[in-house]
């Protein structure tokens, strides 16, 4: 076999591939009660998250996960 047999081969596995997953997606999605999967493959009720900055005024008095709070230290 030649490189190109061989590309061709992994191409049309690889189509195979995608669209067992694909049916897989729609086959879990609708037993578990999911949202329909649009044609781009992702969920139709998902949010698009901004890519701008957080409002920094979310975050006042947090603690930093696994760090505890700011002004208090470790014993």
């Amino acid at each position: 076999m030649s490189v190109q047999d061989d590309l061709a081969a992994v191409r049309r596995r690889l189509q195979d591939l995608e669209h067992t997953v694909e049916e897989l997606e729609r086959r879990v999605g609708t037993e578990r009660g999911a949202p329909p999967m649009s044609s781009a493959g992702r969920a139709q009720s998902m949010v698009t998250i901004p890519e701008g900055p957080y409002d920094a005024g979310k975050w006042t008095d947090v603690d930093d996960e696994g760090l505890g709070a700011r002004d208090r230290h470790a014993p």
